[in-house]
């Protein structure tokens, strides 16, 4: 596994500590939750008891029947027949509080009257002609009732405009508490009225009253109904006042009916912490970002939440969660709990979840937020690190690798270090041992010339004496030890002479001229005339005769074809077929190859015979010391080619590339 890779490995490790930090906060919000709820039983119990209170001298009403909501109105609607300062005109059309096909009203209250806003559908009404009183025409039906006491009064009119309710007694008696105005519309009439206020959970009933088809009488269209009268239901602002004292920020309260109407409904937000993004720092711009990231993972990880089926009036209690995570549609989630009261009614307490611990902002969340920051932060400071040490160390690698060249020589020293570490140290260390090995290393390459230059002199006065010493006279023994020194001096002159050819050649690469010449023509002229030295062996020539130019020494390559058929000579049995060819590929390249018939090479030893001083031969003669293919390796190095030796079948081929004439 790659350094990179093991401080990868080691960095991601540090995200268990946000990781475990995570676990903590979800463990806690859990507990908080749970503590919240409890805690929210408890005060739902104390404001049942507070609203129980106030309802002890009601009468419970029925659970079931007819009723009708009236909203408190933000303010005084103007009695002008329009509903532009009704509840929802702005949303497009006034709120209803109910319609039908023909009608649709909406009621409202304030603390001391009842308004009526009707939306009647009639092509033509049929207005009350005070000169033909017996003549039916278009009415509003009203009526209410305060305890024992019902009240029906008409609302008529003889064109549109101001209105005021009639008692209906032989003599019609105008009632001025009510007030209204008739306003016609283009395909029926708009009704906006004010009447006295029945007492809380009173009843209250219209209808819409249209003369019929055939001019005979009347008849009710539209409306709540009278019969039975419908329960008027209302929130009660002394009942709110009283539960308002024990709300706390973010907390809803609503008091519900036996029949799921809201009797109360007091919330108390909680005023968000004032943020002024201008003075905060770069540092804490991040902290608030990361603290959102955790109230959404927190968020993420909670229980998915109940449906709330709340309204602004009225809520099946069937569908009514008992206790636990809710949401109203389009809301956040809420903690709720339920608690009974008196007469069949039920409160409703919510708490927003920004008041917990661990979603509110708070000094616990504020710690796992800038944990989390500075371990990301870390993070990328170890992933930063290992990628830069990872690149001083392929740096130095690379270094190492492009100092030594594919035969193992040292062709360059390694760049001074520039950093005073560990890393820096071993990239010292290295190069102070590659230039070691390079005096080395030339020292053994200037071995063989120098120790042969001063062996020459000594060498040449043996064997000249030993020459002077054949032209005395000799007994027979003191001829043949004369004789085994002449032979041991001329091979010591042989080793001396190979130790020193390649030398030389390396040093005639500097004066050798370079000339475009064929190399086709040139080695297949030389293969004509091996066969004529070498009868033994069965030399032949394949390929092309002509056509591959190549930028060097013609001499050079002769030598270099010259040391190859030697060797093959050397490894191929008597008749054996030593084979020259010459080929040229698509891209200019020229391919030199020699094979023979013999034993093949040791796997292990392929790529190691062109080195000085390694030869394969299994009868090897006495003073050979295997330079013929390091002149071979050289002479290509010299032109830009490559050579290379491979087994094939029944023998070996060597193959010299050459690169293609930039000519």
């Amino acid at each position: 596994m790659s350094l990179k890779r093991q401080l990868l490995i080691a960095a991601g490790l540090m995200l268990l500590i946000p990781w475990a930090g995570l676990q903590f906060v979800l463990e806690l919000d859990t507990a908080l939750r749970q503590q919240a709820l409890e805690q929210l039983h408890k005060q739902a119990e104390r404001m049942a008891a507070a609203a129980a209170a106030g309802l002890e001298d009601e009468s419970p009403g029925p659970a079931h029947g007819p009723a009708i909501y009236a909203r408190p109105l933000p303010h005084t609607p103007t009695i002008d027949g329009y509903s532009d300062d009704w509840p929802g005109y702005g949303e497009g059309s006034t709120e209803p509080s109910g319609h039908t096909e023909a009608v649709s009203w909406q009621i409202g209250v304030d603390p001391d009257y009842l308004y009526l806003l009707l939306r009647v559908n009639q092509a033509h009404p049929v207005y009350f002609d005070p000169g033909r009183t017996s003549q039916p025409y278009e009415s509003v039906l009203l009526i209410w009732q305060d305890g024992e006491d019902t009240t029906i009064r008409t609302i008529r009119t003889a064109a549109p405009g101001p209105v005021t309710g009639w008692q209906a007694d032989l003599e019609p008696t105008p009632d001025y508490r009510i007030k209204g105005f008739w306003r016609a519309r283009a395909n029926g009439y708009q009704l906006e009225l004010r009447l006295p206020r029945p007492a809380d959970n009173g009843y209250f009933g219209f209808q819409v009253m249209r003369p019929q088809a055939d001019g005979t009488g009347i008849r009710a269209v539209a409306g709540t109904g009278t019969n039975p009268l419908p329960r008027l239901i209302t929130r009660r602002p002394e009942l709110e006042a009283r539960l308002s004292t024990h709300l706390l920020p973010g907390q809803e309260v609503t008091l519900l009916t036996p029949s799921g109407w809201a009797d109360a409904r007091v919330a108390m937000t909680a005023d968000p912490p004032a943020r002024d993004f201008d003075s905060l720092g770069p540092l804490q711009i991040l902290e608030q970002i990361n603290l959102n990231g955790l109230r959404a993972l927190v968020r993420q990880f909670q229980p998915e939440p109940l449906d709330l089926p709340t309204a602004d009036t009225r809520i099946d209690l069937s569908q009514l969660p008992r206790e636990g995570l809710v949401r109203s549609p389009g809301g956040a989630p809420r903690l709720m709990a339920l608690h009974p009261l008196s007469h069949n009614r039920t409160l409703i307490l919510t708490q927003s979840l920004d008041q917990l611990l661990t979603l509110s902002g708070s000094t616990l969340g504020r710690v796992i937020a800038r944990s989390a920051l500075l371990v990301v932060v870390l993070m990328l400071a170890v992933l930063g690190y290992a990628g830069w040490l990872s690149w001083r160390i392929t740096r130095l690698q690379a270094a190492v690798r492009a100092s030594i060249d594919d035969d193992g020589r040292i062709i360059r020293l390694l760049p001074a270090p520039r950093h005073r570490d560990e890393l820096g140290e071993l990239g010292h260390q290295f190069s102070m041992m590659i230039a070691r090995l390079q005096e080395y290393t030339g020292y053994l390459e200037s071995f063989s010339k120098r120790l042969s230059h001063e062996l020459k002199t000594p060498l040449t006065v043996v064997r000249s004496s030993l020459e002077n010493l054949t032209h005395t006279p000799l007994s027979d023994n003191q001829r043949l030890y004369i004789n085994r020194a002449q032979q041991a001096s001329g091979r010591l002159s042989g080793i001396l002479q190979g130790m020193s050819e390649a030398a030389r050649l390396e040093q005639s690469f500097d004066h050798a001229e370079r000339e475009r010449f064929d190399l086709a023509a040139v080695v297949a002229e030389a293969a004509a005339a091996y066969q004529a030295l070498t009868p033994e062996h069965r030399i032949g020539f394949r390929g092309r005769s002509e056509g591959c130019p190549v930028t060097g020494s013609a001499e050079l390559m002769v030598q270099l074809l010259d040391k190859l058929v030697d060797n093959a000579r050397d490894f191929t049995p008597p008749q054996g077929r030593i084979e020259i060819g010459v080929t040229r590929d698509q891209q200019g390249r020229s391919t030199l190859t020699v094979s023979n018939d013999g034993p093949p090479l040791p796997a292990h030893l392929s790529g190691e015979i062109f080195n000085p001083f390694v030869s394969l031969r299994p009868h090897q003669p006495e003073g050979h010391l295997g330079q013929g293919l390091v002149i071979v390796r050289l002479i290509t190095e010299f032109h830009g080619g490559t050579v290379s030796a491979a087994n094939r079948d029944g023998g070996v081929v060597f193959t010299v590339t050459l690169p293609a004439d930039p000519g």
